[in-house]
């Protein structure tokens, strides 16, 4: 069974920058689109930044230009750097494939506050 571990979240101030990782116990990443997902307690979760297998990425608008997602196949690993983030995008952040295939992992808080 695919186990998805997102870190890297935190408290940050408005226009600073994080990055989170996205560690898979199978070797999932080679074969799928992989995306991250955030959520807002009481609202659903969407997409917000996705890589196909061949390394080409699209963002939803609410983060493009700032956030930038990437991977290494080799280490089973996808990456969201964050950067110049603002107050809405707290969340707990999540990964997955683009289609949802597995089980969502705990996620990784993201906190924008002054």
């Amino acid at each position: 069974q695919v186990q998805l571990v997102e870190s890297g979240g935190g408290l940050v101030q408005p226009g600073g920058s994080l990055r989170l990782s996205c560690a898979a116990s199978g070797d999932i990443f080679r074969l799928n689109s992989m995306g991250w997902y955030r959520q807002v307690s009481g609202k659903q979760r969407d997409l917000v930044a996705g890589i196909t297998r061949g390394g080409s990425t699209n963002y939803a608008d609410s983060v493009k230009g700032r956030f930038t997602i990437s991977r290494d196949n080799a280490k089973n690993t996808v990456y969201l750097q964050m950067n110049s983030l603002k107050p809405e995008d707290t969340a707990v952040y999540y990964c997955n494939t683009v289609i949802r295939s597995y089980s969502w992992g705990q996620g990784t808080q993201v906190t924008v506050s002054s």
